[in-house]
């Protein structure tokens, strides 16, 4: 199958390493601005990888050029930040045609509906099938450009729904190849809020700030920087999210119920589960605050949590004191910047009923 993989991070480049090594014919795709992974790419004709899944991947084409990256894909996997979705939204826009499946991965909370606006889709329209998933399948980090470490591939529970959800069964068969573990999801919602990293990563972070300015993130992120009460501020949001889907209808598993399906984790609680989480083990800290950790997770993911959990009632005092402290900690304001609500997706009218079918 010809494939495209949209964004050459480490997320993207796992996702197009994986493809290539299952036999797929896969194009890699960024914009001109990260430059380095793709020449790289380019120039030895492939991907390098090690760690949990390994060798070597052969990639067709890695390059600036769109149009040639989506020729002839069957499908399109849209692989990055959530402030890459819409980017990538855009530049597909008026390229795409019936028939495609499009995969947004992770979510990063509406991913599959932020992708539809950008690229100029209705709502309802499946004519070309979109998708997201509810996490990155991979603990993965570029060690140097096209090269990855893979720390883990997830071994269960990473969730896809499509939007309408009637081809999620569809999209579930042709991806089996490669991600036989990947489950339904009843909704793009479920996808969205069981997407953990607003959860953990800046609970962890601003409980840490001082040692990732002080150190330049000169330690282990979750082996070092979760501590029994930091555990307890995960939790908290945990709690939130939960409530947060269960106003919807929908379920949302803890995050360490789920860490324990995915393989990350050996435990169900918030603290030590963490800390000896096989997963998790030797991945560093961010080297500074100014980090997706924050502006994603904060700016997207719980903005977007704590608008959905005031549109249908639920109260989320813990997502919104990390909103307002992160804000106040990066001098900028993430609920007024707004960048990713249920109104800017097209949603903000919908009852709680109504979301849950989405």
């Amino acid at each position: 199958m010809r494939i495209a993989v949209l964004g050459a991070g480490a997320g993207g480049t796992s996702v197009a390493f994986d493809c290539a090594v299952h036999g797929h014919d896969v194009r890699l795709f960024d914009f001109p601005q990260f430059a380095e992974n793709i020449r790289a790419i380019a120039e030895q004709g492939g991907i390098h990888a090690e760690g949990d899944i390994s060798g070597f991947g052969s990639i067709v084409k890695s390059s600036h050029d769109i149009d040639a990256t989506l020729e002839g894909a069957e499908l399109i996997y849209v692989v990055g930040p959530a402030y890459s979705t819409e980017p990538f939204g855009e530049a597909v826009s008026g390229k795409l045609r019936p028939g495609q499946t499009v995969i947004v991965s992770p979510s990063s909370c509406g991913g599959a509906l932020a992708f539809k606006r950008a690229a100029g889709l209705a709502l309802e329209d499946d004519t070309l099938r979109v998708a997201e998933t509810s996490t990155l399948h991979y603990a993965v980090r570029l060690t140097e450009p096209g090269r990855i470490r893979v720390f883990l591939k997830l071994k269960a529970g990473n969730l896809l729904a499509a939007l309408p959800g009637h081809q999620t069964g569809n999209i579930l068969k042709l991806i089996a190849d490669v991600y036989p573990e990947m489950e339904p999801a009843s909704s793009v919602l479920q996808t969205s809020l069981q997407n953990a990293n607003p959860i953990i990563h800046p609970a962890v972070t601003l409980a840490n700030a001082a040692r990732i300015e002080g150190t330049g993130g000169d330690f282990l992120f979750y082996e070092e920087g979760v501590s029994d009460s930091v555990g307890r501020l995960i939790e908290g949001l945990d709690r939130e999210r939960i409530a947060v889907g269960a106003q919807l209808g929908i379920t949302v598993l803890p995050d360490p119920q789920m860490g324990m399906r995915q393989g990350y984790m050996l435990a169900d609680d918030y603290g030590s589960a963490y800390r000896e989480a096989p997963g998790f083990l030797g991945i560093g800290a961010q080297p500074q605050l100014d980090h997706r950790y924050l502006n994603e997770d904060v700016g997207y993911g719980l903005v977007f949590m704590s608008r959905l959990a005031q549109q249908v009632g639920v109260e989320t005092p813990t997502m919104d004191a990390i909103v307002h402290i992160t804000s106040t900690l990066m001098a900028r304001d993430y609920a007024a910047e707004a960048l990713r609500t249920p109104a800017s997706l097209g949603i903000g009218d919908l009852s709680a009923e109504e979301l849950g079918k989405l």
